[in-house]
């Protein structure tokens, strides 16, 4: 009975510490993850498709607001393609306060969030361009790598009507 009741307090100890452990923000690799970032909006400023595919892992997913993309080649190829019609500039990412945490054990794996901005320039002029990201990176060596990383564009908020003006009553 006391074995078993041992047991169950490990387990549950075991259930409680782990959580926690993976949720750690006080990470000192959080400046390499941030410089990760820093390559991708230097890559995004000089519009370069091949350095932005170097942020990736080989096998990396990008999740985008237009679909998903598997592998460094393919993300490649669709920022090649897409910096055909739009130029990207003024591109910020911010890392959250409490990015990035430490996912398992071992070290080598994180996960974060935060927000991101961008001016587009196109055919039809230029907009600003705003949303939030989360991401997982990976030790490759003493480098990190975007292993995973989602966007999403935040729409602008809807106009309101000007308190001078009033209903038609006719």
């Amino acid at each position: 009975m006391k074995a078993s009741l041992l047991l169950a307090l490990v387990g549950l100890a075991i259930g409680f510490a782990v959580p926690t452990f993976g949720q750690q923000t006080n990470n000192p690799d959080r400046e390499r993850f941030i410089s990760r970032f820093k390559a991708l909006t230097d890559a995004l400023d000089k519009n370069d498709a091949t350095a932005m595919a170097a942020c990736f892992t080989a096998d990396a997913s990008l999740m985008t607001h237009y679909g998903r993309l598997s592998g460094r080649e393919a993300i490649e190829q669709w920022y090649a393609e897409l910096f055909k019609e739009v130029q990207s500039s003024n591109n910020l990412i911010t890392v959250d306060e409490d990015s990035p945490h430490t996912l398992g054990t071992a070290g080598n794996e994180l996960w974060g969030t935060g927000n991101w901005s961008q001016t587009v320039k196109g055919k039809n002029g230029s907009t600003e361009v705003k949303g939030s990201w989360s991401a997982i990176q990976i030790r490759e060596g003493d480098d990190w790598k975007i292993r995973m990383l989602t966007t999403n564009v935040t729409s602008a908020p809807a106009a309101t009507p000007s308190p001078t003006t009033s209903p038609s009553n006719q």
